[in-house]
């Protein structure tokens, strides 16, 4: 039985030993609706506190990874972590979304985000035991919930934790990126269906969704309203196609909750806190975030980039790398997670706050390029600091496509182009990058770009991704010394196709030598962008190709962050498609979701000192 709130609205012994107090507190929204929450606190009758307030569509009791891990716990209960924060001197409130947990009213994805936050912030201010300070924090969905309520300037909020999440412009981060739509957000909106209170209480239509098969479903792409595996829960299926069905970026877009960057001053004058990692889909959003509120505000904002996948800081490892004991925010950044979060808070919401290094961001890079015991590359990295991002030092470097395969900074004597069909029902496939929430047909992480047993791929191919036509594959000799690379990447190509409309992706690769664990050597991804070359001019006025005609187009890839060891090549690939990442471009121009034909498209790649990539070097020996 779920505890709902009670008439009495009594405070409960935590069933966790020494946990404190819990009450189950109905907190009413402007429109009616009531959202259920849990408030943690040291006694029964509590006084006023600065209350540290997370708001979750995942359920306010249920453990996540993201959690971190400390003592046997891995990841802790939530009781136990609010014991933590509670000992601290802080009261917690865990929230279940709107038409999620417990929460009353209709669950669409992030669109009710701003005003429900906004009034819970404020109803959390009233009350006794809060001292009038609301602090937020969460990873993912509840760090959009932190970007969301602060777009409608919440008087009463004090600090903002925000961990790989909050949505500077979900058009340009999380739901699509170049203009091309991120299919995680099919295999989310799947997994919520499921879980959903309607589907949990309804078992014809859980046995519908559970007899579906997912990875069948991505090989039938495009899906269409009514036939997709979300047709047994319409409400997610509706909310995932108005995703999908605005393309080209307008009012849509512009909605609270999901476009921070048009409210950034509207936001509260708080400091911030906002954390990614190399291989999180939001890297770019908290880099934006960053630098827009230290520049607009007087409070301080602070920047951690770490090695991990999506909130999974406590492990050392991405994918089938390793990058080392230092790798962790545990015993490095601090004790475990709870403990560096209620450093941060401690240090923002004291009398006299203190102030920590801008930006700490781990490079990766410098390990000895064998096979751990666990069976991972040993990349290796470490931990520093800046003032900047990109860090002090980092300089634009252009390298130049060749038509022998090379990158280099010369540019004289280059001529000619590259050519390849791009076969939108052979898409070249995803391995690893920055993807979360993708399983089971994709993972985020550091992986050698050769498909195996775990590759998601239409075609079936197991060879090395170089070895296909339709991937260009552009690489330096072999370093005589080692190269930091720090900041964002930047293809500049001169294009053009036999179609209307196509994609260019790029991916930036470390490749390690061959060794006696490695005898082929280890392609391993560092960050990869893509553009749909309608939006080549603008997002909000796509506009088709001109068969054969030469285009000049910008493609960009989140930042990243590594030591390119003497002996390794510095690699770029480029494609057309990155399935099942972002959805496959069928080359006829029509919405992707109505189109139901695919053509082979042309594509050349100008190599006569027009196409570059811009990558960030780090000169002399970061400290």
């Amino acid at each position: 039985m779920v505890e709902r709130p009670g008439s009495d609205g009594g405070w409960q012994a935590v069933p966790e030993p020494g946990s404190g107090w819990r009450r189950v507190v109905s907190v009413p929204m402007r429109d009616g609706v009531a959202l259920v929450a849990d408030v943690y606190a040291a006694e029964p009758e509590p006084g006023p506190r600065p209350v540290l307030l997370e708001r979750t569509p995942y359920g306010r009791r249920k453990p996540r990874g993201s959690d971190g891990a400390f003592e046997s716990w891995n990841p802790p209960p939530p009781e136990a972590v609010c014991r933590r924060f509670v000992a601290r001197g802080y009261h917690v409130v865990r929230q279940d979304c709107r038409g999620r947990g417990d929460s009353g009213g209709e669950f669409v994805k992030y669109l009710g985000e701003a005003e429900d936050g906004y009034d819970t912030v404020e109803w959390i201010a009233a009350q006794p035991w809060c001292d009038g300070r609301v602090a937020t924090m969460g990873v993912s969905y509840a760090a959009h919930t932190q970007t969301a309520l602060a777009s409608l300037g919440a008087p009463s909020l004090a600090a903002m934790f925000l961990d790989s999440g909050g949505f500077a412009s979900a058009y340009e981060t999380g739901v699509r990126l170049g203009g091309a739509f991120e299919l995680k957000q099919a295999t989310w909106a799947f997994a919520r269906a499921k879980t959903s209170a309607r589907t949990l209480a309804d078992p014809v239509r859980r046995a519908a969704l559970d007899g579906e098969s997912i990875e069948e479903w991505f090989g039938q792409l495009p899906w269409r309203r009514g036939h997709s595996p979300l047709r047994h829960a319409p409400e997610y299926e509706d909310y995932l196609f108005e995703q999908w069905e605005h393309g080209p970026f307008g009012p849509y877009w512009r909605q609270l909750g999901i476009y921070g960057r048009g409210h950034f001053d509207r936001f509260p004058d708080v400091p911030s806190l906002h954390i990614s990692s190399w291989y999180d889909p939001y890297i770019r959003t908290a880099v934006e975030n960053f630098h827009e509120l230290g520049a607009r505000k007087s409070s301080p904002a602070y920047l951690v980039l770490g090695p991990w996948t999506h909130g999974r800081r406590s492990v050392p490892c991405a994918g089938d790398v390793d990058f080392g004991p230092a790798a962790t925010l545990d015993g490095n950044l601090a004790a475990d997670y709870v403990e560096f979060r209620a450093d941060w808070f401690d240090a923002q919401l004291s009398p006299t706050p203190t102030s920590d290094p801008a930006v700490r961001y781990f490079l990766m890079g410098g390990g000895s390029g064998r096979r751990t015991a666990e069976g991972r590359l040993d990349h290796g990295g470490r931990w520093l600091v800046s003032s900047t991002w990109p860090p002090e030092g980092a300089r634009p470097t252009e390298l130049h496509l060749t038509a022998g395969g090379e990158l280099t900074p010369d540019p004289r004597g280059l001529t000619g182009y590259l050519e390849y069909d791009h076969d939108p029902r052979d898409p070249v496939p995803t391995i690893g990058g920055q993807v979360t929430s993708g399983e089971p047909v994709m993972v985020g992480g550091a992986f050698d770009q050769r498909p195996d047993d775990r590759t998601f791929s239409l075609g079936g191919s197991r060879l090395p991704l170089d070895s296909r036509p339709d991937v260009l594959t552009f690489q330096t000799a072999p370093l005589d010394h080692d190269l930091v690379v720090a900041g964002p990447v930047v293809a500049r190509l001169t294009v053009s196709s036999s179609a209307v409309d196509t994609d260019f992706t790029v991916k930036l690769i470390d490749v390690h030598p061959p060794n006696a664990d490695y005898p082929a050597g280890f392609a391993m991804n560092l960050t990869d962008g893509i553009l749909r070359c309608r939006y080549r001019d603008s997002f909000e006025t796509p506009a088709p190709l001109e068969p054969g005609r030469v285009y000049e187009v910008t493609v960009e890839a989140p930042d990243t962050a590594n030591l390119f060891a003497r002996g390794h090549r510095i690699r770029v690939d480029i494609a057309s498609s990155n399935f099942p990442r972002f959805d496959v471009n069928s080359g006829t121009g029509a919405a992707e979701t109505t189109d139901r034909r695919q053509v082979v498209a042309t594509n050349r790649v100008f190599v006569d000192g027009r196409s570059t990539v811009t990558l960030h070097v780090l000169e002399g020996e970061p400290a």
